[in-house]
């Protein structure tokens, strides 16, 4: 699995699995199917109500000897209604998940007392008990704000990226603060994903490498330097979303694909 080196020091890989609809047993077994499949990056967060479960697979797949906790990147996140009590809902989630240290936080959204919040989450870094920390649905404006009342910097910003919503500026001002941007719905998101499988440009460009579109929009991702958590219960999507370090599209297909870019935001925030 390949892996981009966060400016923590840290390495994270850049295909992980997104948990957020997975949940009690069916999130269990998702997350040890994705780790015998070769996953080794698991994304949750307190709002997805499942960070007991994340934790409970991990345990038991280093249990049964498939995985070290140091071979196992996860990241978690802290929502806005938690912002104010931010210790207690960091200690929370540290509980839920039960698998020593946190590989990396976020702040999920924006939100009143969001620097106060990251704060604290700082002096869990100083204890090793969170190693990086990051954000999420933070754009130009709030990172330019946020930025100065922190002291660590984020190594991660989390925003939606599909080919219908590629947010280029954000991107690339986000690359130049040394920034990992990672994509949530990197296939277009909830109810949209169906659209995009269908487009014409992607199909034809996916048919050209003998590829689905899903690993042809997600390999689109990586070659922009875009890391991605695609979501998958199923082991067979699982298999599918990880299969996409074989093959390279060209120049000119990028160029197809970007061209594709409508500005057609999937979700509110």
């Amino acid at each position: 699995m390949m892996k981009v080196r966060l400016s923590s020091g840290y390495d994270m890989p850049v295909v992980g699995l997104g948990t957020y609809s997975l949940h009690g047993d069916k999130c269990v077994s998702a997350v040890l199917s994705a780790i015998r499949l070769g996953y080794r990056k698991f994304d949750t967060a307190s709002f997805y109500g499942n960070e007991e479960e994340v934790g409970k697979a991990i345990r038991q797949a280093v249990g049964e000897g498939l995985v070290k906790r140091g071979d196992v990147f996860v990241t978690t996140k802290l929502y806005p209604n938690e912002f104010a009590d931010a210790e207690k809902n960091i200690v929370r989630s540290l509980s839920k998940l039960n698998i020593g240290y946190v590989d990396l936080m976020l702040l999920h959204h924006p939100g009143a007392h969001d620097a106060e919040a990251y704060k604290i989450m700082e002096r869990y870094v100083e204890q090793g008990k969170i190693r990086s920390l990051g954000v999420s649905n933070y754009y130009i404006k709030e990172m330019t704000e946020f930025l100065p009342k922190v002291k660590i910097k984020p190594v991660l910003g989390q925003n939606e990226i599909h080919p219908y919503y590629q947010d280029k500026a954000v991107t690339e001002y986000l690359h130049k603060c040394g920034i990992v941007v990672e994509a949530w719905y990197p296939l277009g998101g909830r109810g949209f994903n169906s659209e995009l499988m269908k487009e014409p440009v992607i199909m034809d460009i996916a048919g050209r490498h003998g590829k689905s579109p899903v690993q042809t929009i997600l390999r689109w991702d990586l070659q922009n330097s875009v890391v991605v958590i695609p979501g998958a219960g199923n082991p067979e999507h699982q298999k599918e979303n990880i299969s996409i370090f074989d093959f390279e599209l060209t120049d000119e297909e990028m160029k197809r694909i970007n061209a594709l870019e409508r500005r057609e935001k999937h979700d509110w925030y």
